[in-house]
């Protein structure tokens, strides 16, 4: 009887971690590269756009499949403009869906992940209201409009902003 209650006792046990557990977050599909460069008529920076393209889809900027909403104002867009681009170096950790990065802390203004720093966009600011700091997943893309600019991509929500690599 004594062996019976040890060996139930040591399921409760070992068992515990795995009922703790809760499940993975749904996410959206990472895309599989960024944006291409803007080959169309640039769209006109707009004060209070519209980003939500389709029902249910968020009204900030955001993929859908292979689209990347809202990255259609091309390279002269000043609210991207920065007079000193790369001045913390260049980021080379990775970029893609095959490099996913968890966030350690911070806001918009300073985060973090694996010792590199970030900055959000003034601009896209307002847009990353519903992230979180310490435990969301990110994927890091290149701006090919935007000089000195990535695009960070928040896997949970499927939106994304501009963000200045600020070094390790």
């Amino acid at each position: 009887m004594k062996t019976v209650q040890l060996a139930f006792a040591t399921l409760l046990i070992l068992a515990v971690p795995a009922i703790a557990q809760r499940p993975a977050a749904p996410h959206q599909p990472i895309p599989k590269s960024g944006p291409g460069p803007l080959k169309a008529v640039p769209h006109p920076v707009e004060p209070n756009r519209n980003y939500s393209d389709k029902a249910g889809h968020p009204n900030v900027p955001h993929v859908d499949g292979k689209t990347w909403v809202g990255h259609d104002t091309g390279p002269d867009d000043a609210r991207y403009h920065m007079d000193h681009a790369w001045a913390h170096g260049h980021f080379t950790g990775g970029f893609g869906r095959s490099h996913v990065w968890r966030l350690a802390g911070g806001g918009p203004s300073r985060f973090w992940f694996n010792g590199w720093y970030w900055d959000v966009a003034a601009a896209d600011i307002a847009f990353c209201d519903g992230w979180l700091w310490d435990s969301d997943n990110i994927v890091i893309y290149e701006d090919p409009d935007h000089v000195g600019w990535y695009l960070a991509y928040n896997v949970r929500l499927g939106t994304y902003v501009h963000v200045e690599y600020l070094g390790m």
